[in-house]
Order: C-alpha cells, then structure tokens, then sequence
C-alpha cells in the first residue's frame, strides 16, 4: 500500500514539475533588483541582485511609454520594451511590458517570445491580429480584428503577429509572461542569420529557386 501511495506521489511531481519549470522562476525574497555587476552581489536569474539596503523606489519606476515610438522603418512599427534589461527592479519577477506603435498598414512581424504568453490591449486604432498552432495541432491560424479596448492572447512560444488595418497610426500595450521574454523574428531570424544559412536549405525547406532565396538574403 505504501509503495502504491509512493508510485502515486511520483507520478503527481512528474506531472507538475515540468509546469513549475515553464516560466520564470518565483522569487524567494521580496525583491532582486537587478544589477550588472557583481560588486557585493548574489546572481539571481541572470542578474546580480543589488544590495536591498540601497534599493529605492527609482528601481522599481520607468517613464516613458507615453511617447510613441518611430516607426519610419521598413515593418512600419516599433516596440518600447520595459523588461529587466532597463528597469531592474522587475528582477525574478516574471513579467515585463511592450508599448508597439504601428504606421498606417504597419505590422509587428510573425515572431515568436520563447520564453513568454503575451496578452495585449489596443489603445488606439485597429489591428489584425493572429497566432498559429503547432505542427501537431495542424498549423492553425488564430486571428481576430481588435479595435480600441479588445484584449489578444498569444501562447508561449507560438507564432504570431500584429498588422494595422486602419489609414491611421495605432497603439497597443501588452504584457509578457518573463522579466525577458526574449523575440525571434521569423523573417530576419531565417533570411539574416549570420552566416547565412545555405540557400539550397531554404529553397527545400520553402519551396523556392535558390536565386529567389540569395535576394531574400541580402534584404536581411
């Protein structure tokens, strides 16, 4: 009976375990403000944590995400990124916050966050939106157009994108699962990788001329 009970507790830690391991871990203290040097610090989660006797309130402030971001580039978009990189205090956290403005029929490209769920709100204009599935769910396409106060969630990891649909600029606020949810752009991750992946792959792999694979190359 008590191995039963054994096998049984066994089988339940198997199954949560790989949930506990699939975002940002939890903290064990109130807070890690996130330092880069390690000048009497503990490395925490990819940051030394800075003395919490010298922690202010400056360490857990970012001003900025009133102001729209230039979107004069080639995807007509550009994301404001508040994540532990420049505002320490989100440190073992798990969370972070993206502003993405978007030009007149601008997009935020098919990408993917490895390490993140985002969840978005439009605050001004109107966006198709989108993810797809996996392979093993059929690469489905989930799409849905937002206006002002709709709310969007893309799973961890899957890809998706934004695109304004309107002749004027567009706002969108989402939050992301990790303090660093990391982004793989589709496009510039397979066209721009350095060195280049061999065109005869890319040709197989999506079904093209190989010279129609080296232009899409020296676009990235």
């Amino acid at each position: 009976m008590k191995s039963l009970s054994f096998l049984a507790a066994l089988s339940l830690l198997a199954l949560t375990v790989p949930l506990v391991l699939a975002s940002d871990p939890s903290p064990l203290q109130d807070f890690c403000v996130g330092v880069n040097t390690p000048v009497d610090g503990v490395f925490v989660n990819g940051k030394f944590c800075k003395d919490p006797r010298i922690v202010s309130a400056d360490d857990f402030f970012f001003s900025g995400l009133n102001r729209a971001g230039n979107t004069n580039n080639a995807v007509g978009s550009n994301v404001t990124t508040v994540n532990v990189n420049n505002l320490g205090g989100l440190n073992t956290l798990g969370i972070s916050l993206v502003r993405i403005d978007y030009a007149p029929n601008g997009q935020n490209p098919p990408h993917t966050h490895p390490r993140a769920t985002e969840i978005l709100v439009v605050q001004q204009g109107t966006l198709l939106v989108g993810f797809i599935s996996s392979n093993q769910d059929g690469n489905r396409l989930f799409a849905k157009t937002l206006n002002v106060g709709d709310v969007f969630v893309f799973p961890e990891g899957l890809i998706h994108f934004q695109f304004n649909l309107g002749g004027t600029p567009a706002v969108a606020i989402a939050a992301l699962s990790s303090q660093n949810a990391g982004v793989i752009t589709i496009a510039n991750t397979i066209f721009g990788s350095k060195p280049d992946i061999d065109p005869n792959v890319l040709a197989r792999a999506f079904q093209m001329d190989p010279n129609a694979v080296r232009n899409l190359q020296a676009r990235f």
